[in-house]
C-alpha cells in the first residue's frame, strides 16, 4: 500500500514509523525545511519538503497511484485542502484529516472526506474515564469545542526549557495533561523539567490559545 503523508509533526511522525515498519511504501510532505531535516535524518528519502496544499506537491509525490492520502498537519482547514485536491485532482481512493476543533467534523464529512479523527473526541472518552466531572475544566466544554487540545513542541530557544512545571505560570483554564519526551508519554508533576524536544499537550479554553503558546514561544506551532 502506498500513503502520502502530509505533516510531519508528532502524529505524522509515529505514522511515519509504523507504516515504515510494517512494510509500506510511505511518502511524508513536511512543509518546514529543519524539521523535514530532522526527519529525514531517521528516515531517508521517505520525507520531502513541500506544501502538502500544493496540486504541484501531490503532483510529485505520486497522488494519482496512492492508495490513501493521510493529512495531519496542526491546521484544521490545511487539512481539508490537502483531502479535498487529492481526491478531486488526483482520484484518491481514500483521504483521511486529522481535525482539531470537533466542530469541523461535520463539515469534512459533507465535503467527502473519507476518515475524519478528531483527537479531542479521542482525548474527551479518555478523561471522562478518569478525571470526575467538575475538576478544573468541565469535560462538556472539552465535547463541545469551547476547550481546545493544543500541542507545542519545545525548541532550545523556548524560555520554558530548563524549568520545572511548578515554575511555568499558564494561563487561567489552561491544564497540562501530559508531555511527551520521545517515544515515553510522562504524565504531569510539578517536579518535570521541561527539555527541548518536548512536546506538551494540554487542554486550554479556546479564547486562551494564543495567550497559551506565548508562554512557550513568541512564534506559534503546528
Amino acid at each position: 500500500m502506498y500513503v502520502v503523508l502530509v505533516g510531519g509533526g508528532k502524529v505524522g511522525y509515529f505514522l511515519t514509523r509504523a507504516l515504515v515498519a510494517d512494510g509500506h511504501e510511505v511518502l511524508l510532505i513536511e512543509e518546514r525545511s529543519d524539521r523535514a531535516a530532522r526527519l529525514k535524518e531517521e528516515f531517508g528519502d521517505v520525507v520531502v519538503v513541500g506544501d502538502g496544499c500544493e496540486t504541484t506537491t501531490l503532483e510529485e509525490a505520486g497522488a494519482s497511484r496512492a492508495d490513501v492520502v493521510t493529512a495531519v498537519t496542526g491546521h484544521d482547514e490545511d487539512n481539508l485542502v490537502v483531502c479535498q485536491v487529492a481526491k478531486s485532482r488526483f482520484g484518491v481512493p481514500r483521504t483521511l484529516a486529522r481535525i482539531n476543533n470537533p466542530k469541523n467534523k461535520e463539515i469534512f464529512h459533507r465535503l467527502g472526506i473519507d476518515s475524519v479523527v478528531s483527537s479531542t473526541d479521542v482525548i474527551y472518552q479518555l478523561i471522562e474515564q478518569q478525571i470526575p466531572t467538575g475538576d478544573v475544566i468541565p469535560l462538556a466544554a472539552l465535547r463541545k469545542g469551547d476547550v481546545e487540545i493544543v500541542e507545542a513542541d519545545l525548541i532550545e530557544r523556548s524560555p520554558v526549557c530548563g524549568k520545572a512545571l511548578s515554575e511555568i505560570r499558564l494561563p487561567p483554564d489552561a491544564v497540562i495533561i501530559s508531555i511527551m519526551r520521545g517515544e515515553e508519554v510522562l504524565l504531569p508533576n510539578e517536579g518535570i523539567v521541561l527539555s527541548p524536544g518536548d512536546t506538551v499537550i494540554a487542554l486550554v479554553k479556546s479564547d486562551r490559545e494564543e495567550e497559551f503558546r506565548r508562554v512557550f514561544s513568541d512564534t506559534p506551532w503546528e
